[in-house]
């Protein structure tokens, strides 16, 4: 009995270490191999596109003076009469155009102490505003408009009110494509330091989406906007 239960010991013990051996290389490998995931490469991806503008927003500010507030109403319907009869004839359509109310200055209840009387009591601006669709006729007519100046019209701008917009609307419909893009070009780049470093691309550890960003191609065309998103993209590296 005690020759067997030391032969049993001796058979358990082995047992043991031998587990214990296995269980230490397995470990051991293990642990090699989450160091081969820890090395990872972070890439950037582009894409850029450019698009013709969906809509156009065009302030037509003008102003007229006067020293009699009837005389100086006329002057703003007959102007914008004009403004009107001329967009039209140019080929905007009538519902693109709408109006603002005339925003009447008395400059005799802003005079103080000494200062110098205004030569006209009454100042009026207006602003007549094109929002459309149609671009290129627009921006036609936004070349003709000397035409009014002719008629005595004063135009002036300058002020961000009267800036000229240009809307690009299709965002949600060109996103998809361009993220597959950006996204692809970062997989170009990964592979390209994996294979000048003698290493195997591996699976996505992580991937973030850059924010779109919409602006004009440059200040002479506007209306074309240039659409651009950066996808950051990691990557697993192993030998």
């Amino acid at each position: 009995m005690t020759y067997s239960n030391k032969y049993n010991a001796i058979i358990l013990g082995s047992c043991f270490i031998v587990g214990l051996s296995s269980l230490g290389y397995l470990l051991g490998d293990a642990a090699i191999r989450f160091k081969e995931y820890e090395r990872t490469v972070t890439v950037k991806g582009l894409s850029e596109r450019e698009y013709k503008a969906d809509i156009v927003i065009w302030p037509i500010q003008f102003s007229t003076a006067s020293n009699n507030l009837e005389d100086i109403y006329k002057s703003i319907d007959g102007s914008t009469d004009k403004i009107k009869s001329f967009l039209i004839n140019e080929g905007v359509d009538l519902g693109a155009i709408s109006y603002s109310s005339p925003a009447i200055t008395d400059k005799s209840a802003q005079q103080y102490g000494n200062q110098t009387k205004a030569e006209f009591r009454y100042t009026a601006s207006q602003t007549v505003t094109v929002y459309s669709k149609n671009i290129k006729i627009v921006r036609d007519v936004m070349g003709k408009m000397s035409a009014l100046g002719k008629q005595g019209i004063v135009f002036t701008g300058g002020d961000y009110q009267s800036q000229i917009e240009y809307i690009f609307m299709r965002l949600n419909e060109v996103k998809p494509a361009m993220i597959e893009e950006a996204t692809t070009k970062a997989r170009e780049v990964a592979e390209k330091f994996a294979d000048d470093s003698k290493s195997v691309l591996g699976k996505i550890k992580s991937a973030s989406q850059g924010q779109f960003s919409i602006s004009a191609r440059d200040k002479n065309n506007p209306h074309i906007k240039k659409v651009r998103v950066v996808s950051t993209v990691a990557y697993y590296l192993s030998d």
